[in-house]
């Protein structure tokens, strides 16, 4: 497997496969896990596996650093970078409340400032007060909104957009033990 490895001390996070498409399914298909994200839950494996593959080629084209979230070996999400600057994580249901959102967000902010990223945006639905929340103890701040963002079937979603600048990220939010694999950096 190439590319980066991001260990936490319950987590890896590495390149996203197309092996991945069942576990990633199951997560994006699910109308809980679906419910503030900026697409409708996926119909059916072949859209995960579409999805998944625009994911491969903007991390090849460098216009995305995104990673599959491992448990135990086993695929529970996704967590990363797109845009540049955009950063947005997604975990199966029975991931939620363990504080392992948290320790995946800190993972690939430290390796985006680390790389010389000098800002990170949030793109929240503001329903979402779970993820405001997540966000803010990281050292986010509210840096503005938008109405109407975003057209999921036939209802249109805000945006509440929360900044990290490497001054907001210290190491009281960094997660002790996160680190990358030297053999693996890129």
């Amino acid at each position: 497997m190439s590319g980066p490895h991001l260990v936490t001390p319950h987590l890896v996070l590495r390149r996203m496969t197309l092996d991945d498409a069942p576990s990633m399914h199951a997560v994006l298909s699910d109308p809980d896990a679906m419910r503030y994200w900026s697409t409708l839950p996926h119909s059916d494996l072949a859209v995960t596996e579409e999805w998944i593959g625009r994911t491969i080629a903007s991390v090849a084209a460098g216009e995305g650093d995104d990673f599959a979230v491992l448990l135990n070996d086993t695929v529970i999400g996704k967590a990363g970078l797109w845009r540049s600057h955009e950063i947005g994580i997604i975990l199966a249901r029975q991931a939620w409340g363990r504080g392992l959102a948290s320790e995946a967000l800190a993972a690939v902010i430290e390796r985006a400032f680390g790389q010389g990223v000098d800002h990170i945006v949030a793109d929240i639905d503001p329903r979402n007060a779970a993820s405001i929340r997540l966000f803010e103890k990281l050292g986010f701040r509210y840096n503005g909104s938008e109405k109407d963002t975003v057209l999921l079937g036939d209802l249109w979603t805000d945006s509440v957009y929360l900044l990290l600048t490497p001054g907001g990220w210290s190491s009281r939010n960094q997660i002790r033990g996160s680190t990358l694999r030297p053999a693996d950096h890129d």
